[in-house]
């Protein structure tokens, strides 16, 4: 496996844990259905672990382009690899709200209200303002990256592969305490290519995909994400 092949297949495998826990919660006569926010973030914590258990070793489990322009912002990463990782982090998270559509096919048409359709795929503001909800965004992002640079340079003598997991503890506690404003997408490929999935798949009456907002959680997250590499690396710098 390449780093392309990497990527491609640790973002498909986020997508469809993550988007899978939020249908396992919304959507009507799932067995989950109603278990609420705790599920929720506890689902996505896990579904950023294990694609960094499964492919890390090989592309690094980016899984995130936020994560990718931070680390290069800040001279981790080379800037030649970034449209590579940026294309399959989009091919992957598109291929994983596909399979999500396709492990609830039978819940979509039993599922009547549109909005609950498309907060499967992708976020959408609790309280709709554009400069707030930007802010949110950025704010949780900028988190998640000093955090993942922290937690990338702090090994123990006794590090027995926890890392992955303190990376999705690391988001699930982004979930709990700053996912509220906007559902937390904190990552561009994990809104951008399932709402476009969403545009796309035959989803009875799934109603617009909300394009007016789609540019915040792409743009925040980049802006936040970059700010949070490089105020670490200023922070902690040799």
């Amino acid at each position: 496996m390449n780093a392309f092949m990497a990527e491609l297949v640790g973002t498909a495998l986020l997508i469809l844990l993550g988007d899978g826990v939020v249908a396992a919660v919304l959507l009507n006569k799932s067995k989950a259905q109603g278990s609420g926010w705790i599920v929720i973030s506890t689902g996505w914590a896990l579904a950023v672990a294990m694609p960094v258990y499964a492919v890390g070793r090989v592309s690094g489990a980016h899984i995130n382009p936020a994560v990718t322009f931070g680390l290069a912002v800040v001279g981790r990463f080379p800037w030649s690899h970034v449209p590579g990782y940026l294309l399959a982090q989009f091919l992957g998270a598109f291929l994983g709200a596909v399979l999500v559509w396709l492990a609830y096919w039978a819940h979509w048409r039993e599922t009547s209200d549109a909005s609950l359709k498309l907060v499967t795929f992708c976020t959408i503001p609790a309280i709709r303002r554009a400069p707030a909800n930007f802010v949110t965004e950025a704010i949780g992002t900028f988190v998640l990256l000093f955090g993942v640079l922290a937690l990338g340079s702090y090994k123990p003598a006794n590090d027995s592969g926890l890392t992955p997991l303190l990376v999705g503890w690391l988001v699930w506690s982004i979930g709990l305490s700053l996912g509220g404003p906007t559902g937390y997408a904190i990552n561009p490929a994990r809104d951008l290519a399932p709402r476009l999935a969403h545009a796309l798949l035959p989803i009875p009456g799934k109603g617009g995909s909300d394009w007016g907002y789609a540019w915040i959680p792409v743009l925040g997250p980049l802006a936040g994400g970059a700010l949070g590499a490089v105020t670490y690396a200023w922070l902690f710098k040799p």
